[in-house]
């Protein structure tokens, strides 16, 4: 006999409509964690960068729209740690720490903010969700450009020139993926 879905209260985000348990939460963290490391392995790399485009980002918003700021924030800590601590699922198969490392830090706390943003009903609107996405890769730049800098001895126009500027289309059309993946799936609960 299958579980029910919860129907869609004030507050949530999508992770809530689970029955709650202590378990659905671990699963949903490691689980969370697993998505953005299989996530960098999408990456392709950009002439002249250090850095290479990645689902890493996307998944890394996504995981904490779903979840809400407290379970995706233990998810990109976990993929944070697991990475330092030698787990290959950082961009390319790589772990510990790198020139790039600042982008997962601000992965980590950009997870928090989108999905504080989601319990305030966010991830319920498609221009509401664009500006949670935007706002979640502001955070990420603002730690992961100037991290970038420090770590590869660049000055501060360099690393805009190399960690920012090449990956602001394909941030726009993750967003506007965003835009229409998480109000979608609202919508389809909703019906039920």
């Amino acid at each position: 006999m299958a579980t029910a879905v919860a129907p869609a209260r004030p507050g949530q985000v999508l992770a809530d409509l689970l029955p709650a348990s202590r378990v659905r939460d671990a699963a949903l963290v490691l689980g969370g964690a697993g998505l953005v490391g299989i996530a960098a392995q999408i990456a392709v790399p950009v002439p002249g960068s250090p850095v290479p485009v990645t689902g890493q980002t996307f998944a890394a918003l996504l995981v904490g729209t779903a979840l809400g700021a407290g379970r995706g924030l233990a998810a990109l800590v976990v993929y944070a740690l697991a990475g330092l601590a030698g787990v290959p699922w950082f961009a390319e198969g790589g772990s510990g720490t790198s020139v790039s490392f600042g982008y997962i830090l601000g992965m980590v706390l950009a997870s928090a903010v989108v999905g504080a943003l989601a319990r305030r009903g966010a991830d319920r609107s498609m221009v509401r969700m664009a500006g949670a996405m935007l706002l979640g890769e502001a955070i990420i730049y603002a730690i992961g450009v100037p991290y970038l800098a420090l770590a590869a001895d660049m000055s501060v126009s360099a690393a805009i020139a190399a960690g920012l500027t090449p990956f602001l289309i394909g941030d726009a059309l993750k967003a506007a993926l965003a835009m229409g993946v998480l109000p979608t799936a609202w919508k389809l609960l909703d019906k039920d």
